[in-house]
């Protein structure tokens, strides 16, 4: 049986196994994608899907250098992402149930859509700490007792690429049936219902202890 390090080639498919079903629970990157492909179409869509997964591989390797452990321990810190989060999300929903209140719909282009999509991704990730709880709870487990950090940064970084993975095919399928979904109705039901799913992200993060 192959290893690398603490880590055996069956550990890393179990990991593998484990950070597809992971990916596949809708949360809050998957609202935000959602929302930002029908606004702006496939490429302000991928530029969030970056942007979230960008933020995955930024938290994945501070988790395995150790910086991780640091913020999670450290109390003050730890709430301020953590409530930076809540508010942030608390905003995207706002903007989502507002844009479903008026129905108006014109697509931005250039670059600044693009940029303001990988912006959303990356910062409704990185303020959700629980996605650091995630990497410093999930990742030892799959290693023996002494990992390390190259172990844990390749672990991160394979659940960032399954993520991307799964993000990219969810623009992509989104984008294939845009004729219905850009329907002023559709738009509007969509907008409600992925700004009431981002609010209730809000609130969960609100109330929730990691």
């Amino acid at each position: 049986m192959a290893a690398w390090g603490t880590m055996t080639l069956n550990t890393y498919l179990a990991f593998l196994a484990v950070a597809a079903v992971v990916v596949l629970v809708p949360g809050p990157d998957f609202a935000v994608v959602t929302r930002n492909t029908l606004a702006g179409g496939s490429r302000r869509g991928w530029a969030t899907s970056v942007g979230v997964c960008t933020s995955n591989g930024v938290q994945g390797v501070a988790a395995a250098a150790g910086l991780g452990a640091v913020i999670v321990r450290s109390q003050p810190l730890f709430e301020a992402i953590r409530w930076a989060g809540v508010c942030y999300l608390a905003w995207l929903a706002l903007q989502a149930l507002r844009s479903a209140w008026r129905g108006e719909y014109a697509r931005t282009a250039g670059d600044t859509s693009v940029g303001r999509g990988f912006r959303q991704g990356f910062l409704s990730n990185i303020t959700n700490p629980k996605v650091l709880v995630f990497y410093l709870a999930v990742l030892p487990q799959f290693m023996g007792a002494d990992p390390q950090a190259w172990e844990l940064a390749l672990l991160a970084l394979t659940h960032a690429v399954v993520s991307l993975s799964y993000l990219v095919g969810l623009v992509a399928l989104i984008d294939r049936a845009t004729v219905m979904l850009s329907r002023r109705p559709v738009r509007r039901a969509l907008d409600a219902l992925t700004g009431t799913a981002l609010g209730a992200f809000s609130v969960r993060l609100a109330t929730e202890r990691a």
